[in-house]
């Protein structure tokens, strides 16, 4: 089908701003979608058809794929691949049925301003996510780039910062970049007070700790006292070698059964922003902790899903990966499971007690797999002396349908 829908990228000076060819796709169009801001860009005269975005967005998304072979023009804001409405198009519409002329994002012409390689920085948009996504990022020396939902943005990503130590960090807000009104605002995170911003701004922040804040890796295995829990935690030491058998791979989907405090999936997300994960667990309390964990952890998107499984793993989308921590001789715990993997799927179980051993050897000599015992011994006090303090042993059992 013929090129019918264009998506044009237009920055702060407008019309005047587009290439040739872009103003070519825009002249030909029948139909201007935008919001009021682009379309307010339009001469006065101009008496096509216009459509402005509703709420919610997929009315508007319906109303463009209803206009199919039509020539419709979308104005977005700088690249709309970028975190912008060329991703959305792009999951209803082919792209052979469009063409897409970016102009320079908001993360290019911050780094312009700042002198930042682009290649070097994180980026984030915030317009629909949670401010606790940008926690994964925040180390000494970090720079990251963040597109705010609107004005009352970068208070929220200061306040954040200064609540995980990171009070220190210098953030640069940019309103309206690329335009006569464009301005940038610069101030230290714990000191942040800039309460004229406009709705339409992005921010820099070069991220600095303060002193004797603990700063996390990405790797698994984080402390045991960094999670909120009741006692129900998969350990450190067992956390790492559990995280390597399961494997993580961006894009990849991890069920956490019996998730207790959530680690298992929290430092699962953690290794990879592409990387999903659904906890399952039963325990309100435990629920609550789950929720708290993921998003000080960077993590806010872990879905959460309460209920007693399996009962409540029928509907949930097919997974790459399952860890059973909790709960592996309830009913057909298992074979719900294992019916749900698909070919390469992995299976992880950690079993703490006799009958859950028991029942791991027995699907061990079905399925085959890798057996392992993990112990772990710490040191404590025996008297006045220092001794060595074993661990409940865990047996794990790690297999790949």
């Amino acid at each position: 089908m013929e090129k019918w829908l264009s998506i044009i990228g237009i920055g702060e000076d407008g019309l005047s701003g587009l290439s040739e060819i872009a103003r070519c796709e825009l002249d030909r169009a029948r139909v201007v979608v935008g919001g009021a801001r682009h379309l307010a860009m339009l001469p006065p005269a101009d008496t096509r058809a216009k459509l402005l975005w509703a709420s919610p967005l997929q009315t508007t998304v319906d109303e463009i794929v209803s206009r199919r072979g039509q020539p419709v023009c979308v104005l977005a804001s700088g690249d709309p691949m970028c975190h912008g409405i060329g991703v959305t198009l792009s999951r209803r519409i082919p792209i052979a049925e469009m063409i897409v002329i970016p102009a320079a994002s908001a993360f290019s012409l911050m780094c312009a301003r700042l002198g930042w390689a682009l290649a070097e920085v994180e980026t984030f948009s915030l317009t629909n996510r949670p401010v606790a996504e940008i926690a994964l990022a925040l180390y000494p020396g970090a720079r990251l780039l963040v597109l705010s939902a609107d004005r009352h943005t970068p208070a929220k990503v200061a306040q954040l910062l200064a609540q995980r130590g990171f009070g220190s960090s210098l953030m640069t807000a940019f309103e309206r970049m690329g335009g006569d009104s464009e301005r940038r605002i610069e101030g230290v995170a714990a000191a942040w007070n800039a309460p004229d911003l406009d709705d339409l701004n992005a921010i820099a922040i070069a991220v600095a700790a303060d002193r004797e804040t603990l700063v996390l890796p990405r790797t698994s295995g984080l402390p045991d006292a960094a999670y909120r829990h009741d006692g129900q935690l998969t350990k450190r030491e067992v956390r790492a070698v559990t995280l390597s058998a399961l494997a993580p791979i961006p894009g990849e989907l991890l069920w956490d059964v019996g998730a207790g405090c959530g680690s298992i999936a929290i430092e699962w997300m953690r290794s990879h922003r592409n990387c999903r994960a659904i906890a399952i667990e039963r325990h309100p309390t435990r629920l609550q902790f789950i929720a708290e964990n993921a998003a000080n952890f960077g993590v806010p998107e872990l879905k959460i899903v309460g209920g007693e499984a399996p009962a409540v793993l029928g509907k949930l989308p097919q997974p790459n990966a399952i860890f059973i921590g909790g709960g592996a001789t309830a009913g057909n715990l298992f074979e719900t499971c294992w019916n749900a993997l698909g070919e390469g799927g992995r299976l992880v179980v950690n079993a703490v007690t006799l009958e859950s051993e028991l029942k791991v050897l027995q699907w061990h000599e079905l399925y085959g797999g890798e057996l392992i015992r993990i112990g772990i011994e710490r040191t404590g006090a025996i008297g006045s002396f220092l001794g060595w303090k074993p661990m409940a042993p865990v047996t794990q059992w790690a297999v790949v349908k």
